[in-house]
């Protein structure tokens, strides 16, 4: 039987969380959630929650994969993750926006926009990717699940997060969250480059 406290790192796991918890900024989604709430008259937690999860851990197994199939290396990607996480740090940190996102999207709110590309976007497949070469790969399924949980919570609560945040409470949540990405984008820069 495999050593359990060997396979898995308090530090890797916290790591993995604050690193997927402030690419995903749940968050700073809220009024987003909100928006799609109102449109659709509910939202099902618990099927965004499920797709969200299948994507990402079906995108941390096969990405290598998806990579090799066009020809590009794990530290190309890694790179290019970086840059991708520094930008949404300097959206985040600045309130400008350099990614365009379409929120209203066509489809169930659950599905599309919620877990795709809301909960599950460009930025947060970079990071599983660079995530799952710099700690191992339990450590990585703990954070995201520790990361579900929380997305599900937010999701069921988010007109009380509402109320209680007010606007002035997101906006320094999302400005702190993006300080910390800069600081991981850069130590992925040192790390692959």
């Amino acid at each position: 039987m495999p050593d359990l406290a060997a396979m898995f790192s308090l530090k890797e796991i916290s790591s993995v969380t604050l690193t997927l918890f402030a690419i995903i900024d749940i968050l700073g989604s809220i009024p987003i959630i909100i928006q799609i709430r109102q449109r659709e008259g509910k939202i099902n937690s618990e099927k965004a929650t499920i797709v969200a999860g299948l994507l990402m851990v079906v995108f941390l197994f096969l990405g290598q994969s998806i990579l090799s199939l066009f020809g590009v290396d794990f530290q190309s990607f890694a790179l290019a993750g970086a840059l991708i996480i520094f930008l949404i740090g300097m959206e985040m940190v600045l309130g400008i926006e350099l990614f365009r996102h379409n929120p209203l999207a066509s489809g169930s709110g659950s599905i599309v926009p919620l877990a795709f590309p809301l909960i599950v976007g460009a930025g947060t497949m970079t990071t599983l990717l660079s995530l799952r070469a710099a700690y191992s790969l339990p450590n990585v399924l703990v954070g995201i699940f520790f990361n579900l949980v929380f997305v599900y919570l937010v999701l069921k609560s988010s007109s009380w997060i509402e109320r209680k945040l007010g606007k002035a409470g997101e906006d320094i949540l999302r400005r702190v969250f993006g300080v910390i990405l800069l600081a991981i984008a850069i130590k992925l820069f040192k790390q692959n480059f």
